[in-house]
């Protein structure tokens, strides 16, 4: 891990790699969610089995953990790099004229990313951890709880908008953030990369809707 972070191309491969982990992990992430609009008792099931499952909560979990404080302190070092040399994030930038202003500030967008995160690991996985390992906070083992304390957290319209928000600022880091990563492990030629910027487009768009309609579809069904 040293050898790959010592240098530039290797700073770059590393956070091009923890990207596409992240990228997996959004998807799985979005379709378990998914659940909780079409059927009470298929989030609940999908909910107990992530929560418990050994192998997803003391191999995955960790692994996940790691992948998202790497991805962002990864991401402020090249920055820290960037303003004493040539922009290179994912991939070498040129100037204003043919980058985009999200391209060149995917550190504003990646901070804010960072704060909604302990929001919602304030939300759900602090209280996860609450429930099942502080005696006398509930029964851990109860497999209906999981819809309901879904549900209830998106009663309150600030948190609505503030997750609306964060997402919005996700997808447009996605944006360039999906293409770049690509670019940065040499995934670029004439023929694919139209189809990589294609789905990297879908992708920004998809994802940070479907969370976005998640939010909105529990707060409009109180």
């Amino acid at each position: 891990m040293a050898g790959l972070t010592s240098s530039t191309i290797g700073r770059k491969y590393a956070m091009a790699l923890s990207a596409m982990f992240l990228l997996i992990f959004l998807v799985m992430h979005l379709s378990v969610n998914m659940l909780s609009v079409f059927s009470e008792d298929a989030f609940n099931s999908a909910s107990y089995f992530m929560g418990y499952n050994p192998a997803v909560q003391f191999l995955m979990q960790p692994i996940l953990v790691f992948a998202v404080f790497f991805h962002f302190i990864m991401g402020f070092v090249l920055e820290m790099k960037n303003n004493k040399a040539r922009p290179v994030k994912y991939a070498v930038n040129g100037s204003a004229a043919n980058s985009t202003w999200m391209s060149r500030n995917m550190i504003i967008s990646g901070a804010v990313i960072l704060a909604f995160l302990a929001l919602h690991m304030y939300d759900f996985w602090a209280h996860e951890m609450t429930y099942k390992y502080v005696p006398g906070e509930g029964d851990p083992n109860d497999m209906t709880r999981f819809w309901g304390e879904l549900h209830a957290k998106f009663g309150e319209i600030w948190r609505v908008v503030l997750y609306v928000i964060s997402f919005v600022l996700l997808g447009l880091h996605l944006a360039h953030g999906f293409q770049s990563s690509f670019q940065s492990i040499g995934a670029r030629h004439p023929k694919y990369t139209p189809v990589i910027k294609a789905l990297g487009n879908w992708y920004s768009i998809l994802i940070p809707a479907g969370f976005i309609f998640i939010a909105i579809f529990h707060y409009v069904t109180q």
